[in-house]
């Protein structure tokens, strides 16, 4: 019998007394299927790779709005500000006549007769009429006025003086030695005692707070080498001259700063 090797006939003879549950026989059954499955799958995704250029190009294009990103800064100078006319401080106006009469009120005070020299009103000129520091004749067409409330006296502004201790590392303007930093170093060289013990070798680290006049307070050893050699320090800075204090922001403040002093005996 002749075979057709693109049939199935030949897998009855290949597997025939075997197992045809086994995984290879179902396989090499359902070939045909599964080549035809591929085939048109591949198709299908070739025609669509194939016509999509041509569906984005029917489709309308969106137009692009230009975007300038690159924001320029320009400085514009602006007029200067009109200047405010100074207003004379002229006399407020005299007050209008009152509605009504006003009598002078005069005190009364017990005196001889020839002593008095100013009688007080009788009861009938000050019958409906108003009691004041002097006699005014009335205005009965006057209009009444109200004296605007006032914004009582002006509190000046208190502003806080700035007493935080700065760092040399984060200040606009740092504290300097007159003359330098190496004049600084040279004044204490020249001033500072060692002590009188041989073979003495070491660093004395020394703080201070240079003040808004310049002085040097606060100062404090960190650490020393013993034999007085932080007292020294101590009494060094504290007669040395003014410093050229620190600024910040357009104003002097206090600074911290530090200094090592290194001290080297003979042997």
């Amino acid at each position: 019998m002749k075979l057709d090797i693109l049939k199935n006939h030949w897998l009855e003879i290949v597997f025939e007394g075997r197992n045809k549950s086994y995984g290879a026989y179902v396989l090499r059954k359902e070939n045909g299927k599964t080549t035809i499955k591929a085939l048109i799958i591949g198709a299908v995704l070739f025609a669509l790779a194939i016509s999509t250029p041509l569906l984005m190009s029917l489709l309308p294009e969106k137009q692009e709005e230009d975007i300038d990103r690159d924001i320029k800064i320009t400085a514009v100078k602006l007029p200067p500000k009109p200047k405010e006319e100074i207003k004379k401080l002229l006399p407020p106006p005299p007050p209008p006549p009152p509605k009504v009469d006003q009598v002078k009120f005069v005190k009364p005070v017990v005196a001889k007769a020839e002593e008095v020299t100013e009688e007080p009103p009788k009861i009938v000129e000050i019958k409906e009429k108003k009691i004041g520091s002097e006699t005014i004749k009335g205005d009965p067409d006057a209009v009444l006025t109200v004296a605007p409330v006032g914004t009582g006296p002006k509190v000046a502004q208190v502003v806080e003086e700035d007493n935080q201790i700065y760092n040399t590392a984060g200040i606009e303007v740092k504290p300097e030695f007159p003359g330098g930093m190496d004049k600084f170093y040279s004044y204490v060289g020249k001033n500072y005692r060692a002590p009188e013990e041989e073979g003495l070798k070491g660093k004395v680290y020394v703080t201070f707070v240079v003040e808004k006049d310049g002085s040097l307070t606060d100062i404090k050893v960190l650490r020393d080498i013993g034999y007085g050699t932080g007292k020294e320090a101590i009494r060094v800075l504290s007669k040395c001259p003014k410093w050229n204090p620190g600024v910040q922001n357009g104003k002097p403040v206090r600074v911290l700063y530090s200094l090592p002093i290194t001290i080297q005996t003979a042997d």
